[in-house]
């Protein structure tokens, strides 16, 4: 099985800067894919960013001159630096990771619980 622990978020002002952490765990054989999503209240989850093994990295429009994610493979984490926040970036953030478990030849998504970001003034 596959354990993400996130941590980070939080109540920020208007042009702040906020970093969100998430770190994979268990039957993992490789990991393919590491990223993170958001839901606004009243709106459906959308990408906000993601990193591959080969460390290409997509990000969404609205946020691809302010944010940038990263990655540390040996401790198999995901980061997110959040700067010049804006009102609209409040969501609740997601912490998505496709692995290949041991043992397996296919990937599995697993998803965090969420960490609620608050860009407020």
């Amino acid at each position: 099985q596959v354990q993400l622990v996130e941590s980070g978020g939080g109540l920020v002002q208007p042009g702040g800067s906020l970093r969100l952490s998430c770190a994979a765990s268990g039957s993992i054989f490789s990991i393919n894919a590491m990223g993170w999503y958001r839901q606004a209240p009243g709106k459906q989850r959308e990408l906000v960013a993601t990193v591959t093994s080969g460390d290409s990295t997509t990000f969404a429009n609205s946020v691809k001159d302010r944010f940038t994610i990263s990655r540390d493979n040996a401790k198999n984490t995901v980061y997110l630096q959040i700067n010049s926040l804006k009102p609209e970036d409040t969501a609740v953030y997601y912490c998505n990771v496709r692995v290949r478990l041991r043992g397996t030849f296919y990937d599995v998504d697993s998803w965090g619980q969420g960490r609620q970001v608050t860009v407020s003034s």
